[in-house]
Order: structure tokens, then C-alpha cells, then sequence
């Protein structure tokens, strides 16, 4: 699943960053690696940009560079503890 697909309170974790090389870099020198779990807080009507939280830090994404992201959805915590613990203490474990 790529992140541009996710919707507004939905929470995932980056499988893998597969944009172009310039985009990419960046991105990942954001902190938005493989194993980074974040939540995403806002979506615009047409879908660009959004905004997601992780690891304290807010970044608002094109619609085309959050398509180069590969996540998994996580759930509310309820099937997995350790999520539910990343998420109460603000994604610092």
C-alpha cells in the first residue's frame, strides 16, 4: 500500500521508500525509514498535500512523493502492544 492512499487518522509504518533518488534522500534524511511508524493528521480536498506526524516531527508531502512511500497499516494498538505503547507516549518509546 502506498501512503498517498492512507485517509485522515489512519496510522502505518514505512515498508519502504521507493520515490526517485532526489526525493527519496530526502525524505529519508527527514527520518522516514523503513520501520518508522506515524500517523496521518490531515488530507487535502483534492488529496495534496497531507500532513503526518511521527517521531515529534510534522511533514506535509505531495500527493507524488507520498506515492513513492510503501507502508503496512497498524492498528489501534488493540491486536499489537507495542503500538499502543508507541503511540501513548507520542511515537517515543
Amino acid at each position: 500500500m502506498r501512503l498517498s492512499e492512507l485517509k485522515v487518522g489512519d496510522k502505518a509504518e514505512v515498508t519502504a521508500v521507493k520515490a526517485e533518488s532526489a526525493v527519496r534522500r530526502r525524505i529519508m534524511d527527514m527520518g522516514l525509514i523503513k520501520g518508522t511508524r506515524f500517523k496521518v493528521l490531515r488530507v487535502a480536498p483534492l488529496g495534496d498535500p497531507m500532513e503526518i506526524v511521527f517521531k515529534g516531527l510534522y511533514l506535509a508531502m505531495r500527493k507524488n512523493e507520498a506515492d513513492g512511500v510503501m507502508v503496512r497499516k497498524v492498528g489501534d494498538g488493540a491486536q499489537c502492544p507495542a503500538a499502543k505503547q508507541f503511540w501513548r507516549f507520542g511515537g517515543k518509546v
